[in-house]
């Protein structure tokens, strides 16, 4: 009995230095986790505000680049929130989106680099690409411009393009359900996490 009860000490010792040994490697992936989580978590609300929620709330329109016009500080497939902006206030320098023809979906977004005016007297706008040699061939007027360019985010534009213009709505609803969703997964996440961790503490 008294050899017995010896062994079961021993091992009861070694099972609790093992325990102890490997609690600070447990620490150190519980903290990887945690930091992990809140840079995803971080990652996920920041896509959520800058590529849905401010457009949505300032009525700004999104598009995709397509071309090298405008590289290269705006390649293709950056995305482009464009904000509505009074056509009396756009100024040199401004890039703004507008309709190649008035009243035709085909639109495109280019810098302003000068002012001109038709035979009666309408104010418009000369614009160039700042990748082009030449200027835009024709000028723009006030109902061809869609708005001012608000911020651009590089390499997103990929994914709305596969999506197509026809989804682009779907697509925003969606993304904002998605991140949402994964913002409150992680947060579940970490607390769990943390509630484990307070019960081996204990």
């Amino acid at each position: 009995m008294s050899a017995s009860k010896s062994g079961t000490k021993v091992a009861g010792e070694q099972a609790a230095s093992t325990d102890q040994a490997t609690k600070p490697a447990r620490r150190r992936l519980a903290g990887a986790g945690r930091v992990a989580t809140v840079v995803l978590l971080t990652v996920a609300v920041f896509a959520a505000l800058v590529l849905i929620l401010v457009p949505k709330a300032t009525g700004s329109q999104t598009y995709s680049v397509l071309t090298n016009s405008m590289a290269p500080k705006y390649s293709p497939g950056t995305f482009l929130v464009v904000k509505p902006a009074a056509f009396s206030e756009l100024k040199y320098g401004d890039i703004v989106t507008f309709q190649l023809e008035s009243g035709k979906p085909a639109v495109e977004t280019h810098r302003i680099v000068g002012f001109g005016a038709t035979q009666t007297g309408e104010r418009t706008l000369i614009t160039k690409g700042d990748n082009n040699d030449i200027n835009d061939a024709n000028p723009v007027r006030e109902l061809q411009v869609k708005g001012k360019l608000f911020y651009a985010v590089p390499l997103v534009g990929y994914a709305a393009n596969a999506l197509g213009n026809a989804d682009r709505g779907l697509w925003v609803t969606a993304g904002a359900a998605g991140l949402i969703g994964y913002g409150l997964l992680l947060i579940v996440r970490h607390i769990r996490s943390r509630r484990l961790e307070s019960g081996e503490a204990a």
